[in-house]
């Protein structure tokens, strides 16, 4: 790949220079040649288009504020390649590649040496960005990595024998020092740090699991969260974030196995293992606790647990169960079969794990597997199922948490279920017995972390029903009381959207096309911003009437920029280009979860706002009809 730069450099330098005349430009780098381009890592899911698909590509000249490049675009109109020079020296610097019209990867020359020094995992392929120091296309160091890509690095650093991968994730010296370790803690990790290379030569000599085709599967914790570690004198002097009892599930030609990570910190963007991975061996494992979260442990204290043979058969049952997941293709009793059958492997893994944080996440992940099955009417009796469970929990005093989460599965089980098969009349009692359960649970389980997204139902509620300072109150309640919860992030932006009439729109973000959309910049427009996803029917219905609108009066000075809110995969660019859509589309990952939806707390779609050529928003509840009332109105004044 390093070479591919520099050739692509000298292809495409005097292309530069004829920018404004694209036709020059198109003439002198094929599409093959800019398919001929791959990324400098290895296992990079793009889309490439057939040979037979390539006379329906197109390449274009692409100049922007973020500089200049080639953009190249599949049968479809999604976009498959932008190559760019970021810094004017007229070559490229930057290779981007995408998958169902996202980015997902991107190799930078930083340094204008025609060789790529630094790689970005992006959007659905993850959050990964390493530096390749020596630009031997091998990561050397990372800017950016979660716990759960940096136990996937450490497991594959044992697959490939590669010692030089283990470092790149794993705990140094001057993390140590940068994190500000003392004392005890400070002098084993460095012990290990020491050790690791004879360790890691010792591990993969005896080791039964791990072999040239074992693939990680999953990053698993018995951690709900990471734990932070304050400040304390003699001990560190910064705040660590750390996971304890990290595992890897690797899968070897369908036979699960298992590799302690062990206990791991974040240092910056980046998460380190602390030891070098052990495979769990034979039939029952000692599980080896961690250094940081137990300082003060003393005379030969132990956090050593062990995993039974029978832990070991279910866990590889799951695996194996998981493996052969429903897809889209499969039918209703298929997939009840499978949700019964988990819910009865993960209900004797219940049973068998011996600590209480153990029963918690596994009755948790089998409970909301349940509540999620029964709803889409793939779980016989599960609304039975929850309340037995719930009354279990109540009968044996369990922990409150995991028995608030039962109470709330249950009655989020019940509602919905009671509103499917409501007559019209029915309605408005229900949801008046939904809103006391709500307030009911809250005031039982003010610490429980549902208690917020029970707060923020109920903000939802009564919102949907018109009872908008009810909504306020509540959203209010929810940012105030738990002000950290995801749930408050939506309860933030629901206040600032109810809020937002007279007052200036600030909406910014990535275009589909790549690039920045900022509302600011539409000042003397009126302007419309529609939140929709293609699979909303009251988005597409009401298509028609806005483009009519847009036909009209987009000579006057109406403008309007789609929010789309699909998920991974969604058939937005296909969309598009069926429905003849033309106006520019911000879109970022996450869906209802991405950050333009939590900024303004959209709740549903379609959702918009019109605002004035002052930039100021007329409606932040806008309708069709008012779109056509108002533009005419706006664009007079």
């Amino acid at each position: 790949m390093a070479r591919s730069v520099s050739l692509f450099r000298t292809a495409v330098c005097s292309t530069f220079l004829l920018l404004g005349m694209a036709v020059t430009g198109q003439a002198q780098v094929k599409i093959e040649s800019v398919l001929a381009y791959r990324p400098s890592q290895p296992g990079i899911d793009i889309d490439t288009p057939t040979a037979a698909d390539i006379p329906n590509c197109k390449l274009d000249v692409e100049r922007n504020d973020g500089g200049s490049g080639w953009v190249l675009y599949g049968p479809q109109g999604q976009i498959l390649r932008r190559f760019m020079d970021t810094n004017g020296d007229r070559g490229v610097d930057e290779f981007r590649y995408y998958k169902n019209g996202l980015e997902v990867y991107r190799d930078l020359d930083t340094n204008a040496n025609n060789e790529i020094d630094q790689s970005r995992w992006l959007n659905t392929a993850g959050t990964r960005w390493g530096v390749d120091t020596d630009e031997d296309h091998k990561i050397d160091s990372w800017k950016m990595i979660s716990a759960e890509e940096a136990s996937r690095e450490a497991i594959l650093a044992l697959v490939e024998r590669d010692e030089k991968r283990l470092a790149a994730v794993m705990l140094n010296a001057e993390d140590i020092q940068t994190l500000g370790i003392q004392g005890d803690s400070a002098a084993k990790l460095a012990a290990r740090i020491k050790e690791a290379g004879q360790t890691f030569r010792t591990v993969l000599g005896s080791t039964k699991i791990i072999n040239p085709k074992t693939q990680w599967v999953r990053f698993d914790c018995s951690m709900l969260m990471p734990n932070l570690i304050p400040a304390e004198p003699g001990k560190t002097k910064t705040d660590l974030l750390v996971y304890e009892n990290v595992m890897a599930i690797v899968d070897n030609a369908g036979t699960s196995g298992f590799v302690q990570i062990g206990e791991m910190v974040r240092v910056g963007n980046t998460w380190k293992v602390t030891q070098v991975p052990h495979p769990l061996e034979g039939e029952r494992f000692e599980l080896s606790g961690g250094i940081l979260l137990q300082p003060s442990l003393t005379g030969g204290a132990s956090t050593a647990q062990s995993m039974s043979t029978k832990m070991k058969e279910l866990i590889d049952q799951l695996g194996a169960l998981d493996n052969k997941a429903p897809t889209a293709q499969s039918t209703l009793e298929e997939i009840t079969q499978y949700n019964v059958a988990r819910a009865q492997i993960l209900a004797q893994l219940v049973d068998e794990v011996t600590t209480d944080q153990e029963k918690m996440n596994w009755q948790r992940t089998r409970l909301e597997g349940i509540a999620a099955a029964t709803q889409m009417k793939t779980f016989p009796n599960g609304l039975e199922e929850l309340k037995k469970a719930e009354q279990e929990l109540r009968a044996a005093k369990a922990d409150p948490d995991l028995l608030a989460f039962a109470v709330f599965q249950r009655l989020l089980v019940d509602y919905n279920m009671q509103l499917e098969s409501a007559t019209t009349a029915d309605r408005a009692k229900i949801q008046e017995s939904w809103l006391k359960s709500l307030e009911t649970f809250v005031t039982e389980y003010p610490k429980a972390e549902e208690s917020a997204d029970a707060m923020l139902q109920l903000a939802i509620t009564y919102e949907f029903n018109g009872s908008v300072p009810e909504a306020t109150a509540w959203y209010q309640k929810l940012v105030t009381a738990y002000p950290q919860s995801p749930a408050a992030a939506r309860a933030q932006g629901a206040l600032r959207r109810l809020d937002l009439k007279g007052k200036p729109l600030v909406l910014t973000g990535k275009a589909l096309n790549g690039s920045e959309l900022d509302t600011s910049k539409y000042r003397g427009k009126v302007l419309a911003v529609i939140f929709w996803a293609t699979w909303c029917t009251p988005c597409t219905e009401d298509l028609p009437q806005i483009q009519q609108l847009y036909q009209t009066y987009q000579k006057d000075g109406f403008e309007i920029i789609g929010v789309n809110l699909d998920g991974p995969g969604g058939p937005i660019q296909q969309y598009l280009q069926n429905y003849k859509v033309t106006w520019p589309q911000l879109h970022e990952e996450g869906a209802l979860e991405s950050r333009p939806a939590i900024e303004y707390g959209v709740i549903s779609l379609p959702t918009m706002f019109i605002v004035d050529r002052n930039g100021v928003v007329a409606s932040s509840s806008g309708t069709v009809d008012e779109l056509k009332k108002l533009v005419p109105e706006l664009l007079k004044k």
